[in-house]
């Protein structure tokens, strides 16, 4: 079933408390590794709470602009914004989401002063980017690319470390400008903490044999999903590097939902 809602929280915390006997699992979002930070009263602990299963795969985040900013490369953006330092804003899909997240981290890393404008969700953003309303705005590669294509918004750079196989031809941020940008939306599941590991590790070869069908892959590729599957101690690691990394960059943001 499909529990959505509060950052992914609810369905997060109704697997968490669900008897751990292999049959009721959880596709879970980076914002397993961001709500720690973001709620400070956070219902469960996803890493004490559930336990991991295997990563299934991830989404870059596309940095687009408005077709009247004077900016062609993530580099030109960065020239233009230091010269206009507070008169750029960035739209998000809402306070403390990947989409914000993102914002930050090039703000940060290139030293920006530009303004934060939180919307519900990514429709009303990026609708207000393409009026012009708003100068820029990161947001999933499946989401964007369509309004790419049509023209009515311009295409900077991939969130990252590698050249997404959907859209080649665009950049990474890493490569443009920003050394070291890497950012992936990503996705794995989990199942109840305390699942017995014969359980954990028969679903995980399971999600795996999928994953690995070429005919699935390429499916995937062309919605912007690359694979990223490993075993379930490797995702456990993962999460809990993405974690703390995550915890730093909300914290250095500012960025909370009570």
């Amino acid at each position: 079933m499909n529990r959505p809602g509060a950052g992914g929280n609810i369905g997060a915390e109704v697997v968490a408390r669900a008897e751990p006997d292999g049959y009721t699992m959880l596709m879970g979002p980076i914002g397993l590794a961001i709500n720690p930070a973001l709620y400070p009263k956070l219902s469960y602990d996803p890493l004490a709470d559930l336990a991991p299963v295997t990563l299934y795969g991830g989404v870059p985040n596309l940095l687009v602009v408005h077709p009247d900013v004077p900016a062609k490369t993530v580099g030109e953006l960065i020239e233009h914004a230091r010269a206009n330092p507070g008169k750029l804003s960035f739209a998000s899909n809402g306070n403390g989401t990947s989409s914000h997240l993102a914002a930050e981290m090039l703000k940060s890393a290139a030293k920006l002063d530009i303004v934060h404008v939180p919307y519900k969700g990514g429709a009303p953003a990026m609708q207000d980017l393409i009026a012009g309303q708003v100068d820029m705005l990161f947001d999933q590669m499946p989401a964007v690319l369509p309004q790419v294509d049509s023209n009515r918004v311009r295409a900077l750079g991939v969130s990252s470390a590698k050249r997404s196989k959907a859209a080649p031809s665009i950049p990474t941020l890493a490569e443009s400008g920003v050394p070291g940008f890497d950012m992936t939306v990503w996705f794995g599941v989990l199942v109840p903490a305390g699942t017995p590991e014969e359980i954990v590790d028969r679903l995980n070869t399971s999600i795996r044999t999928v994953l690995d069908d070429e005919e699935f892959q390429a499916w995937l590729t062309e919605r912007g999903v690359e694979t990223m599957h490993g075993s379930p101690e490797a995702f456990g690691e993962f999460l809990r590097s993405e974690t703390k990394r995550w915890g730093e960059i909300v914290r250095e943001s500012g960025a909370r939902i009570e």
